[in-house]
């Protein structure tokens, strides 16, 4: 007998047939499809599940309810040099997100370095794709969105702060060194997931209701009391990030997107580096691996612990999904069928 809690295996290819079939239902045309539904198999497929497979039923409930708009471009609003300003008009978050990547790229090209601001748009998932993206073609890339409020500064009890996830990528061989991390100890997509397997945090990851330390995630979820990285440090981070991306963009801040019934209407900065104009060129991807190198002689704590740099362990994940197909907890998989009979 099976829960709601245990997982079921799926194949990249039925996972994205599925997706696609669903978001036709739901009024995207073929090729906004395709690429959404390419976009949360692919983070699935990396293992990011949470921003993939588990953030899809929201994606179609925020379509259904209005906050996406499947038919919106994005438009330029303002550009000078290598900066350009856009709204993202309310439409999807991923197609936004690779768009404005695209024209960073186009801009970095150009000039060197690109720097484009998103306004009005949506939540673009993983945002490490947008490293991937630009990293696989070769440019260093930076970007972040703000969210709306769920985290405390350092030495307050109520939440000011979004978690204002930050992406930075360059080329590595074949494939990309790929940060992606939240400002806050654990992404809200990492808890809620914990949450729904009934499982604690790795580490202290927030506060309960009561003020307590807390490595349960269902009780840091329900205080909105979320531990910011680097204590202090992460703090100050996720606000100067959101300042930046409201400079940047001319678009809402954290504090204003937190009035909206939902988190959209979001912030977003996305700035590529033309590696091939710097005078250094020839000489970068060996610097990089010697430091990698280097950085894999680290002595382990114990013999168990393999050593990765950012983005390696995504690798290891997306060749084992390709050969075993994707765990999906059985919960999220019969919401998303649930789609597929509307």
């Amino acid at each position: 007998m099976t829960n709601g809690n245990s997982m079921v295996i799926v194949s990249k290819t039925e996972m994205q047939s599925t997706f696609e079939r669903i978001l036709l239902s739901n009024g995207l045309n073929e090729e906004k499809a395709k690429i959404c539904a390419d976009i949360f198999t692919t983070n699935s497929l990396d293992g990011i599940y949470t921003h993939g497979v588990n953030r899809f039923p929201r994606f179609i409930k925020y379509i259904k309810s209005g906050f996406v708009k499947i038919d919106a471009e994005p438009s330029l609003v303002s550009k000078f040099g290598g900066i350009e300003q856009w709204n993202g008009n309310i439409g999807p978050g991923p197609l936004n997100a690779i768009h404005a990547t695209e024209t960073a790229m186009k801009l970095a090209n150009k000039h060197g370095i690109g720097c484009v601001g998103m306004s009005n748009t949506n939540h673009w998932m993983r945002g490490g794709t947008y490293g991937w993206q630009a990293a696989k073609a070769g440019f260093v890339f930076i970007g972040w969105t703000n969210t709306m409020i769920n985290m405390p500064t350092w030495g307050a009890t109520d939440a000011k702060l979004g978690n204002n996830p930050l992406v930075l990528a360059l080329p590595f061989q074949n494939e990309a060194i790929v940060l992606d991390m939240a400002m806050s100890q654990f992404s809200f997509g990492a808890m809620e997931m914990a949450a729904l397997k009934g499982e604690k945090l790795s580490v202290v990851g927030g506060y309960d209701r009561d003020g307590h330390l807390s490595n349960d995630p269902k009780a840091i979820l329900e205080s909105r009391r979320s531990m910011p990285v680097g204590y202090w440090k992460g703090a100050g981070l996720s606000l100067l990030l959101d300042i930046l991306a409201v400079i940047l963009s001319g678009g809402l801040s954290t504090h204003e997107i937190s009035k909206e019934e939902a988190e959209y209407r979001v912030s977003q900065v996305f700035i590529a580096i033309d590696m091939s104009k710097l005078g250094n060129y020839s000489a970068i991807s060996g610097a990089i691996e010697n430091i990698i190198n280097d950085y894999h002689q680290s002595n382990p704590i114990n013999e168990s612990t393999q050593i990765t740099f950012p983005g390696e362990r995504v690798l290891n994940t997306r060749n084992k999904n390709l050969l075993n197909g994707i765990p999906v907890l059985r919960s999220i998989w019969d919401e998303i069928i649930g789609f597929t009979n509307e």
